[in-house]
């Protein structure tokens, strides 16, 4: 199994999905395909990698045994081999995406401007998070506003 390959391909494929989302019209289409054709087809590939792994289908390219997620000892081991940073990585880059995603059509939703949602939906992108605080502070006042906070 060639890891770097899997690695370069979620990558290439969170870069055009972001991309749509920052650049593009938010037409229906568009956003259905950063849904699924980038969300979806992320999930996917780390569902795939991950049941290929624990079920011993797929090589993980370094020492095998159970993952532990109860110590920092245990998850460094899970990160310790090219499988585990190229399936780990896409499980960041599809839970990115979401939270990009949710943000860009709340953002539509309550109406607030496209210049204010891109440099968060780009906080998201380079660290989830922060994005997505940043994002929660932003909304707050369009939300009460609304009178909702869904």
């Amino acid at each position: 199994m060639d890891w770097t390959a899997i690695f370069n391909l979620v990558n290439l494929l969170a870069l055009i999905a972001w991309g749509v989302l920052i650049l593009l019209p938010r037409w229906p289409a568009l956003l259905s395909g950063v849904l699924y054709l980038g969300i979806g087809l992320l999930c996917l590939i780390y569902a795939s990698g991950l049941i290929g792994l624990v079920s011993g289908l797929l090589p993980s390219g370094g020492p095998s045994g159970g993952a532990d997620f109860t110590t920092i000892e245990g998850v460094r081991a899970i990160f310790g081999n090219d499988a585990g940073v190229a399936i780990g990585w896409t499980h960041y880059l599809a839970f990115d995406l979401f939270v990009g995603l949710w943000i860009a059509r709340d953002g539509d939703a309550k109406a607030i401007s496209r210049l204010i949602q891109a440099p968060i939906l780009l906080a998201t992108f380079m660290a989830g998070p922060l994005g997505l605080l940043v994002w929660l502070i932003i909304r707050e006042p369009a939300a009460r506003k609304q009178g909702r906070f869904s």
